[in-house]
C-alpha cells in the first residue's frame, strides 16, 4: 500500500528518524523547553512519553511492513499495541520513579531546625565557620554561626536553632544521658 506517493514501510522509516532526533532534542533541550503537565491528570501527555510512542510504534510498523505480509490496518493496529504497552511499561517503571527521586533529594532550609552536625570548620563568636549535617541522602555543609556568641571549636557537637538568611546558627549540643 501507498501514502502520498510512498510506500508505508518509507513513512514507518521516515516518522522512526523524525521522532528519534525529536527525542533526542527534547532530552538535551528538556529544561529550556520544560512543559509543565501540573496536577491537571494530563501526565500521559509528557512529550518524552508522546515521543517513545511514535518512535516504538514507527518502529514496529517498519519491521512488520518489511518483515510479513500483514495486512496494513493490522499492522498500525498490532504496532500501536505494542508502543502503548511498552510507554506504559517505560512510564511506570522509570519515568515515574525518578521524577518522584529526584523531589525526594529536595530540602528547606527550615527543615534543617533541630538537626544535629559537627563543626567543620571553627565558628568564632562573633563570625562565621562551618556545619555538616550528615542524612540519608547525602551530607549538607553549610556556613554557621554562633546562636549563643560564644566560639565553637572543631569537632564539635551541634544543634541548629534556626537559619537566617542560609546561614545556620548553632548552639553546642549537649547529650543528655539516658535514664534507667
Amino acid at each position: 500500500m501507498e501514502l502520498f506517493g510512498l510506500p508505508l514501510a518509507t513513512i514507518y522509516l521516515y516518522a522512526l528518524i523524525i521522532s528519534g532526533i525529536l527525542t533526542i532534542i527534547y532530552v538535551l533541550f528538556a529544561d529550556v523547553l520544560h512543559f509543565d503537565t501540573g496536577d491537571g491528570g494530563l501526565h500521559f501527555l509528557n512529550p518524552v512519553l508522546v515521543f517513545a510512542f511514535i518512535t516504538i510504534l514507527s518502529a514496529s510498523g517498519y519491521l512488520f511492513e518489511r518483515l510479513s505480509s500483514l495486512h496494513y490496518l493490522l499492522i498500525l493496529g498490532i504496532s500501536a499495541v505494542i508502543a502503548l504497552i511498552l510507554v506504559t511499561l517505560l512510564n511506570v517503571f522509570i519515568l515515574a520513579p525518578l521524577s518522584s527521586a529526584e523531589e525526594s533529594l529536595v530540602y528547606k532550609e527550615s527543615d534543617l531546625r533541630g538537626r544535629i552536625g559537627a563543626v567543620i570548620t571553627s565558628i568564632p563568636a562573633d563570625g562565621f565557620g562551618e556545619v555538616l549535617i550528615e542524612s540519608a541522602s547525602g551530607r549538607i555543609a553549610k556556613p554557621a554561626s554562633s546562636f549563643d556568641d560564644v566560639a565553637i571549636p572543631d569537632g564539635t557537637k551541634v544543634l541548629v536553632v534556626q537559619v537566617k538568611n542560609g546561614v545556620l546558627q548553632v548552639s553546642v549540643h549537649q547529650e543528655n544521658e539516658s535514664f534507667i
